[in-house]
């Protein structure tokens, strides 16, 4: 459960990085709660990358503000590393070494680090803890990296594109552990290009394209707020004409095939409402109504097209 009433887990405010003439980031804001999943979506060089290396320390940026927990990333990032998890794109590990010797050698780098048991168990890796790290499948090479994420107790866990190039199986197995992380109060910054994913799994969504934030909402909002048309569809009990629904309200690409008639409409409300004051009119019954939404794709779409292009 998230409580709106706790600061932000994580606030960027007016982050900006420029690489020779490439502004990376042009004033990046958001702010994640405590307890949610947060998705950052957006095209390949949008800045999504930039601003998750410059949260996480890996870069400095030119301007702006990062605090993690209350703690100014900028100023004192070596506080801040102790709060922050990550699994980045590719975990990159000596082809010899062990889960559990990985896991160890990691915890060792933080104050309060977890016992590799215990991170074995949680991410089930008991079958191949002594296996050297080039015989683990892609799942398994996955689930190590979270493991590795955990190692020193994080507040906040920044997932890159933690599902990228996993099989079906190993992405469900991944997508009930980043439930799991917020059933268990864990704050979690999530990168993907899978938007059905961001859709189920995200608590609230920002897009960036061309290093600026250009939307930010839970996912149903964003659908909500959209400019896309929905699909009206319904089956009458008779037969209908045409010329009955010509004019209908909101309209467009309106079709009607027996006792069938079908539009898109970006005003639904106003298209249903004549539809139904129709067919009442006409003395004709309603069998079914559908109403199909915009989905996040057409939204993603629209804003990152909308956005133009960068210089």
């Amino acid at each position: 459960m998230i409580d709106r009433t706790m600061p932000s887990a994580l606030l960027v405010r007016d982050l900006q990085k420029r690489y020779g003439t490439v502004l990376a980031a042009q004033g990046v804001s958001f702010d994640i709660r405590a307890g949610e999943v947060f998705g950052l979506l957006g095209p390949n060089g949008a800045g999504k990358t930039t601003t998750i290396e410059c949260v996480l320390g890996l870069r400095e940026p030119d301007a702006g503000e990062i605090t993690v927990g209350g703690v100014d990333a900028r100023r004192q990032p070596a506080v801040v590393k102790e709060k922050i998890g990550a699994s980045l794109q590719a975990t990159a590990l000596q082809d010899k070494i062990t889960p559990r010797e990985a896991l160890t050698l990691f915890g060792s780098f933080y104050a309060r680090g977890v016992p590799a048991a215990e991170l074995i168990d949680r991410f089930a890796l008991g079958d191949k803890a002594d296996a050297p790290f080039d015989s683990l499948s892609g799942g398994q090479r996955q689930r190590l990296a979270l493991a590795l994420a955990f190692v020193n107790r994080p507040e906040i866990v920044v997932l890159d594109e933690p599902t990228a190039g996993l099989d079906p199986s190993s992405r469900h197995e991944l997508h009930g552990e980043i439930t799991r992380m917020r059933r268990d109060g864990y704050t979690v910054l999530l990168t993907t290009h899978d938007l059905d994913e961001a859709e189920v799994l995200c608590d609230r969504i920002a897009i960036i394209d061309h290093g600026r934030i250009v939307a930010t909402g839970a996912p149903h909002e964003l659908v909500a707020g959209s400019r896309n048309a929905q699909t009206v569809s319904a089956i009458a009990a008779g037969p209908l004409a045409a010329s009955d629904f010509a004019d209908l309200a909101g309209a467009e690409e309106l079709t009607v095939d027996g006792s069938m008639v079908r539009c898109r409409t970006t005003a639904v409300t106003r298209t249903v409402t004549d539809l139904m004051a129709r067919l009442d009119a006409r003395g004709v019954g309603l069998v079914e109504l559908h109403v199909q939404k915009a989905t996040l794709e057409q939204v993603f779409l629209e804003l990152t097209r909308d956005a133009g292009v960068q210089a």
